[in-house]
């Protein structure tokens, strides 16, 4: 019982410093009012480069987890690098958009991926990802940083705004976030969620 009850003061204080560490939208250069009035917006998602927990670089983390699964199982490992790959489109993507185009629902302002006809684009950055654990009675958030650029989807390399989040933490209510993807994509749920808060207020 003291065990248990120790292990669970360990996870609540994880939780109390995930709330701490909330993340904010900080507007680092240029205007975001040319959004106002617009209909559409595209969107684009950069992976190229970005960090892991402890591992500088997603290759080595993929390198490392991979290794250690299809030692204890032939396979396994191979599985999890490709889900973790493919979860980008079935889980981030859809909760990115779905929550930055219910927040943005009375702008009248919808994100849309592959809508190059939209007149500007928001390139979404990883540039961090904490991928946290849950282990029954000890869990800790997922956390993603992601740099978010607007530019003009006709010339990208004109930069209209470059927008950070830092610290964007992920996780469901109740702990039932065993799976990885699971942690991730809340983080980028909410990712969508607090950019269009930070939208509706700057446009008219």
């Amino acid at each position: 019982m003291k065990k248990f009850i120790y292990a669970s003061a360990i996870a609540i204080s994880f939780l109390a410093a995930d709330a701490a560490l909330a993340q904010r939208v900080d507007l680092r250069s240029g205007d975001v009012s040319v959004l106002s009035g617009q209909k559409t917006v595209n969107v684009v998602y950069d992976y190229s480069e970005f960090g892991v927990g402890k591992f500088a670089t997603e290759q080595e983390y993929l390198d490392k987890k991979s290794a250690e699964y299809n030692a204890k199982e032939a396979g396994k490992g191979d599985a999890w690098k490709k889900a973790w790959v493919e979860d980008r489109k079935a889980r981030y993507e859809p909760k990115f958009e779905e929550l930055f185009n219910k927040g943005m629902a009375d702008k009248g302002l919808t994100a849309v991926t592959a809508r190059p006809d939209a007149q500007y684009t928001l390139i979404v950055k990883t540039k961090f990802v904490e991928p946290g654990f849950n282990v029954g009675v000890m869990r800790k958030n997922a956390y993603v940083d992601f740099e978010i650029d607007l530019v003009e989807s006709a010339n990208k390399s004109n930069k209209v705004a470059e927008i950070g989040m830092r610290n964007v933490p992920g996780g469901q209510f109740g702990g039932f976030d065993f799976d990885t993807g699971v942690r991730i994509a809340e983080s980028y749920a909410k990712a969508g969620k607090s950019l269009a808060a930070f939208l509706d207020k700057k446009l008219k």
